[in-house]
């Protein structure tokens, strides 16, 4: 299991030839975006994925096809639908995250780290009801930590599913409290949950994320994208 970290602001040439990959459809995509920032991200984070997955197929980025599933989890398609790639692409802030495996459903999903005023009330609204009670009990201290935890766990849980935000978040819960393991305790579906595997990611300071791979025994493999892969 390969996850890379890649930041999303590289010098302006870099983020041309990331550009000169993409497809007609990304390119457009990338247009209707307002702010400069946002269409650099977008163009950076596709030129990324292309870059990776072609290394990985051992082809031409710019040959890649991709499908979406009913809610939006992108997948390959074309020629290499039947490679046994899958992968996953979360981004926040200035990084994203890439999780790849061979043969392995996956969601990942990376968060900027940030004040949460709001966040004993976004808690209430979205976190189950076990979650709930452990996210009141914790220290005012811990709980933009256990936050970020909670939500980058349910993230990327959905997003393993493939049910994205039509998967309501209460239905499942995960560990919070900051130093506990990263886990999937109790979901809806108990035979589903069954299925994945969660573990916590430490991608970069002021970052919280989750990694989710369906099955059991599996390593996971952390590199930095900068050409060379060296792991973080």
């Amino acid at each position: 299991m390969h996850v890379w970290c890649a930041p999303l602001d590289p010098p302006a040439h870099v983020v041309g030839r990331y550009r000169a990959l993409l497809a007609v459809d990304e390119g457009a995509r990338a247009d209707r975006f307002r702010f400069e920032q946002h269409r650099r991200q977008f163009v950076v984070a596709r030129g990324v994925l292309r870059t990776l997955l072609g290394r990985y197929l051992s082809v031409d980025p710019r040959r890649l096809e991709f499908r979406y599933g009913s809610h939006g989890k992108p997948e390959l398609a074309g020629a290499f639908a039947e490679s046994g790639i899958r992968f996953n692409v979360s981004h926040s802030g200035e990084l994203a995250l890439y999780a790849v495996s061979r043969g392995r459903e996956l969601g990942v999903d990376i968060e900027h780290v940030h004040p949460m005023d709001d966040g004993v009330d976004i808690a209430e609204r979205f976190f189950s009801a076990a979650e709930n009670v452990v996210f009141r009990a914790l220290a005012v201290s811990e709980r933009e930590e256990a936050f970020f935890n909670c939500w980058t766990r349910k993230e990327a849980y959905i997003k393993a599913v493939g049910e994205g935000l039509s998967f309501p978040l209460h239905a499942f819960d995960v560990s919070l409290a900051p130093g506990e393991p990263a886990r999937l305790l109790g979901a809806r579906d108990e035979e589903q949950a069954a299925r994945w595997t969660l573990r916590e990611l430490d991608p970069a300071p002021g970052y919280k994320a989750a990694l989710v791979v369906e099955g059991e025994g599996w390593e996971t493999e952390c590199w930095s994208w900068d050409g060379h892969g060296p792991a973080w």
